[in-house]
């Protein structure tokens, strides 16, 4: 494996991670609305930049995940038992379409989780 290709694999579990932080633990209200389009990590997982949506203030989200950085960093060392969680970088997604895009996957995602449950 390649990696580039493992930086995408990890990008997108770093995305999944965050969403499931932004569902669950993170209280804070500003991240109300906030979704992670995209998560790219160096190759080296010294840095990721975290690309981030918001219904309302884009900017009280960024933030907001920067007030709550060390909590993220522990959570996503616990759950997926890195050596190594990068320094992580916010910023607005400026494409939306791709958000659009990748909000559907998502919901295709969920759909398909549920009808597997039930």
């Amino acid at each position: 494996m390649t990696h580039r290709h493992r930086g995408e694999r990890l990008g997108e579990l770093f995305r999944r991670e965050f969403t499931r932080l932004l569902m669950g633990p993170l209280k804070d209200p500003r991240l109300e609305g906030v979704t992670v389009t995209e998560v790219r990590a160096t190759r080296d997982l010294s840095f990721a930049t975290v690309y981030v949506r918001s219904e309302d203030d884009v900017e009280e989200g960024i933030e907001a995940l920067e007030r709550a950085v060390g909590f993220i960093r522990r959570e996503l060392g616990r759950s997926l038992r890195l050596r190594k969680i990068p320094e992580f970088r916010f910023l607005p997604d400026e494409t939306p379409e791709h958000a659009s895009r990748i909000e559907a996957l998502l919901r295709q995602v969920h759909e398909s989780d549920g009808q597997r449950e039930g």
